[in-house]
């Protein structure tokens, strides 16, 4: 298990970074071409969010093995309620809302990437990583950059008007404070001979700077961060893990991916009818919608995985 656990991790770490450069490309080439239309970036948002919604759509199958139980039931029942509190505070507040899930999403993404390069050390070369300093990097340089840029207006109105000027007057001090984080990171690793994470840290800055932020954050959720996680996944999945210790690395990534496709179905089903029960504009609001229910998802998801993230970033490398 370990030689094919490792493989993938690798081979994943490849392919988030390639499949994510390639979409800023093809966006810096989109906004040449359409200039400030935001049809296809809603388009392209639409797709990266559906492609990452599987990620965390096996937290139940981890924590609660068994299917059919009064257990699993239970445990489904309390993640609902919190996601169903989650999308009735975001549709009453989306200002607080909104800024909550910016600071959690931020941490938890961060520590998600910290816990990937940290699941790659252990099992390879005894490295002096700096967690702490990563996990705040690689957390805010992709949230926080494209929410504080000069074109933040523009896509926050696409999304919800009511969150326009979301960071107050701390909007130009947060933009420079990630940028010199981010650099000072980058620093860090260079000076440590730690290359890959220095890499993916500029890869996000690049993302975070030059696409427009609504499209960044898509991909880096749909692109980077859910593969990661999903990566991650195989190896707490228990038939993930059967396939890592025949050494069949793809079809333990797949039974992965599999588990959670269920959950595509049902988010966009659950989004559809919640803009329409709403008395909205499915073509002008379905995008609000998704990312509501997706945010509020993600509440609990980030609840249970902390406990799988501070484990890996405990152990030792």
């Amino acid at each position: 298990m370990q030689e094919s656990s490792y493989d993938l991790l690798i081979k994943i770490r490849k392919i988030s970074l390639s499949s994510m450069l390639f979409s800023l490309g093809l966006t810096l080439i989109l906004v040449q071409i359409s200039s400030n239309r935001v049809s296809w970036q809603i388009a392209l948002a639409l797709v990266a969010l559906t492609i990452g919604i599987p990620h965390g759509a096996v937290d139940h199958l981890i924590s609660v093995p068994k299917l059919f139980s009064l257990k699993m039931a239970t445990f489904l029942f309390k993640y609902l309620l919190v996601t169903g509190v989650a999308v009735w505070f975001l549709l009453q507040f989306p200002m607080l809302g909104f800024q909550l899930i910016v600071f959690c999403s931020a941490l938890h993404f961060g520590v998600g990437d910290a816990s990937f390069y940290q699941e790659i050390y252990r099992r390879s070369v005894q490295v002096h990583f700096p967690k702490a300093l990563y996990v705040l990097a690689s957390g805010f340089t992709p949230v926080l950059i494209p929410l504080v840029s000069d074109k933040t207006k523009q896509a926050l109105e696409t999304v919800n008007p009511d969150l326009v000027g979301w960071a107050g007057t701390f909007t130009h001090q947060a933009f420079i404070g990630c940028l010199v984080l981010n650099l000072i990171t980058v620093t860090v690793l260079l000076f440590r001979k730690i290359f890959w994470p220095a890499i993916d840290l500029l890869a996000l800055l690049a993302l975070a700077l030059l696409a427009p932020p609504l499209v960044a954050f898509a991909i880096y959720f749909g692109l980077w961060h859910a593969v990661r996680h999903t990566a991650r996944l195989t190896l707490e999945y228990g038939p993930s893990i059967r396939q890592h210790e025949l050494g069949k690395t793809w079809q333990s990534l797949w039974l992965a991916v599999r588990a959670g496709l269920p959950a595509v179905v049902i988010v966009l089903g659950f989004t559809l009818w919640l803009t329409v029960f709403s008395n909205a504009s499915v073509s002008g609001n379905f995008l609000w919608y998704l990312l509501v229910v997706t945010w509020a998802l993600t509440v609990p998801h980030m609840a249970l995985t902390a406990r799988s993230d501070i484990k890996a970033l405990s152990e030792k490398t």
